[in-house]
C-alpha cells in the first residue's frame, strides 16, 4: 500500500476487508469536525457498514463521516499529581 489511509478512507477499508464493530468517531461535516466533537460517547459510534454513502451504526443511525479510534484505558505512568509526564 502506497498511501497511508485515514479517516473515513480507512474506516471504508476496514470494512470492505471484513472488520465488524469499528469504533469510530462520527459526523456529517468531515473527518476533522469528528474528531473534533468528541465530548463522552455523545459523537461515537460502532460502525458495521457503509452504503449508499453513509457510514451505518450498529443503532442503526447514519452519518457521512467515520473516523476509527483507539479507546485505551489511562495508566499511572501517564500522570503524576495531575500532570502528563512524558
Amino acid at each position: 500500500m502506497d498511501k497511508e489511509l485515514r479517516g473515513s478512507d480507512l474506516a471504508r477499508a476496514m470494512l470492505k476487508s471484513g472488520y465488524k464493530n469499528i469504533w469510530c468517531a462520527v459526523d456529517d461535516e468531515s473527518d476533522e469536525q469528528a474528531m473534533m466533537d468528541n465530548d463522552g460517547n455523545d459523537f461515537t459510534a460502532y460502525i458495521v457498514a457503509f452504503e449508499n454513502g453513509y457510514f451505518r451504526s450498529d443503532g442503526g443511525m447514519q452519518w457521512l463521516y467515520a473516523v476509527p479510534i483507539k479507546i485505551e484505558e489511562i495508566k499511572n505512568d501517564y500522570c503524576a499529581c495531575g500532570r502528563h509526564r512524558d
